[in-house]
């Protein structure tokens, strides 16, 4: 396989709150796992997040908790970066678009965005209505405004967005709206902003997404629910222009020489993608290149842009972001020609994720209701890898699905403890205790060998497809599938019995089941960092173990193995979520 370059991003996270596990299994975590079987595929990857510390979900959880926004802000950054260190997830930079050693970058580059579509005439100033609350003097930012969705009726609405339909929203066509400063009655009031022309971006940006709907395009696999979301809002609304400014000064302010844009941001959907390439380029001044390399992934049609999100990322990552791209084009080529900004090679979205406690209905994650499990308090108790398993699972892929605490502790002792965790304990300990510890000679396979060992290749093979195409819980269930073949393998050619009778066949099985360890090794490692590295210790493996070419390569017969040790632990519902 041929090296390619990968420019990995998952969503920036607001900075106003803890994690928990609907937020990893959204973005994170199939991220991770991609940019990590890419790596190990001998591709050049870069993996680049960030805290969102701009507009108002910052200011309106400072507001609630007294707090100053840049404090606020700044803890949730670090303790955001402590919860994906702890699971595994590594990125290769994590800023902050208003963190000291990033808000200069960032400002500078959105500002710069902005003013090449300025310059194309792509903006539309103009004054319009904008709901203002008279009890506190200020304009009302969207998230300022909560009030009834026009389209589905769900109350729980904002001035941007519905959190019951997902569609857009101008905050005017709210339903009785009511300020989230005062608990007053806004008023509508005359205001200027800077609209996008989404209205001329509208049939390049339909052909471009048209592309991806008949399945594969230059070998990314679009999901059905980012183009059906992408590409059905357009059919159905079409794209009116919108307003990329905030009467608001928390933000990036508006780069213009004009009294209209002063106490003026950018609206935080127009700087928040932008911070994936101001991140690139403090990764590469960090790292001693030149600010100007991140040229090198993001304006190289050599290097595919992958974007991992949740769905409510989904209008802003696959309508806004690429028709703020195709706005700075200077040639009519969707695309891009090399040296413009390039339009995201995949757009990969999950659903949402529900909660499931014992004893209770299923029901939506909720940070203000509390009712989530939270990625600080898990891993203080317990190893990343287990979440981990259970949230790659049952991702939702193509539906929601429910963190359900029964199932987590159903399938991590019946699947981890019982498949995987057994497969590896019962072949260490015995080679440990009638081998000396050293891989048994291979003697001459049979039949029954042969096709264990073929499997081990036609895994290898099977999950990296699964992989490239970013369905990570067909390739995970492959993976286990492999796990459950090596303890059929074991039962069937019953190496505890034939240790008494014939130990060259006790030792050729025996060598098999070592070599399907060490093609497991290599297949869990982009899913299961920490434990593969136990087992990479176990085998003796040197650093090339997470290689993927390496998977089917053989263990040499003599190989001293290391001490066995105990994957994974039998958990209880009980133990694990009582107070």
């Amino acid at each position: 396989m041929s090296k390619r370059r990968f420019l990995i991003t998952a969503a920036l996270p607001y900075s106003n709150g803890r994690l928990h596990v609907g937020h990893i299994a959204g973005a994170y975590l199939p991220a991770d796992t991609y940019s990590r079987y890419l790596r190990a595929s001998g591709n050049e990857v870069r993996f680049i997040c960030g805290s969102d510390d701009n507009g108002v979900a910052a200011l309106r959880t400072a507001r609630q908790q007294g707090r100053d926004v840049e404090e606020l802000t700044a803890h949730f950054n670090q303790s955001q970066q402590t919860d994906f260190l702890g699971l595994g997830i590594k990125f290769d930079i994590y800023g902050g678009t208003h963190q000291p050693d990033f808000v200069v970058n960032h400002e500078k580059f959105s500002q710069e965005f902005f003013l090449k579509i300025h310059d194309k005439g792509m903006f539309t100033k103009k004054s319009g209505k904008q709901l203002f609350d008279v009890q506190a003097e200020q304009f009302l930012p969207d998230r300022f405004v909560r009030g009834t969705c026009p389209h589905c009726g769900s109350d729980k609405a904002f001035g941007d967005q519905c959190e019951g339909c997902g569609r857009a929203l101008d905050q005017i066509s709210l339903i009785n709206p009511i300020s989230v400063l005062t608990e007053s009655t806004p008023e509508l009031r005359e205001t200027i902003h800077w609209f996008l022309r989404l209205d001329q971006l509208q049939p390049k940006l339909t052909a471009w997404l048209a592309e991806k709907k008949d399945g594969q395009t230059d070998g990314a696999t679009w999901r059905a629910i980012v183009i059906n979301q992408s590409l059905g809002r357009i059919e159905a609304d079409g794209l009116p222009e919108r307003a990329m400014t905030r009467d608001l000064t928390w933000g990036v302010p508006v780069p213009l020489d004009d009294p209209d844009a002063e106490g003026k941001s950018l609206y935080v959907w127009f700087d928040a993608p932008i911070g994936y390439v101001s991140f690139t380029a403090a990764m590469c001044e960090k790292a001693g290149e030149s600010e100007s390399d991140y040229e090198r992934w993001w304006k190289d049609p050599d290097c595919k842009i992958v974007h991992f999100i949740g769905e409510d990322n989904i209008v802003f990552h696959a309508i806004t972001w690429p028709a703020m791209i195709l706005a700075t084009h200077d040639s009519d080529s969707i695309q891009g020609e090399r040296g413009e900004y390039q339009m995201p090679h995949n757009v990969v979205s999950n659903s949402f994720m529900n909660i499931k406690f014992p004893g209770k209905e299923e029901e939506k994650i909720s940070k203000s209701r509390g009712n989530a499990v939270w990625i600080e308090d898990f891993l203080k108790r317990f190893d990343p890898d287990p979440l981990r398993y259970y949230l790659t699972a049952v991702a939702p892929e193509s539906s929601r699905t429910a963190f359900d605490i029964d199932d987590f502790v159903t399938r991590n002792n019946g699947e981890l403890v019982n498949a995987l965790g057994n497969f590896y304990n019962r072949t260490m300990t015995f080679t440990h205790k009638y081998f000396e510890g050293k891989v048994p000679a291979v003697g001459d396979r049979d039949d029954v060998d042969n096709a264990q060992i073929a499997l081990c290749q036609s895994s290898m093979e099977s999950v990296g497809k699964l992989l490239d195409a970013c369905q990570f819980k067909a390739a995970m269930s492959e993976v286990m599938a492999l796990a459950r073949a090596g303890n059929v393998y074991f039962d069937q050619t019953k190496p505890f019995l034939s240790r008494k009778t014939d130990m060259v066949a006790c030792g050729r099985a025996i060598n098999v089941c070592l070599q399907t360890c060490r093609a497991l090794t290599t297949l869990i490692a982009p899913f299961l960092p920490s434990t593969a590295e136990k087992c990479a210790e176990m085998l003796h493996l040197d650093d090339t173990y997470s290689e993927w070419s390496f998977a089917n390569c053989q263990m040499s017969d003599g190989q001293a193995l290391g001490e066995a040790v105990i994957l994974f632990k039998k958990l209880d519902a009980a133990e694990l979520f009582s107070e």
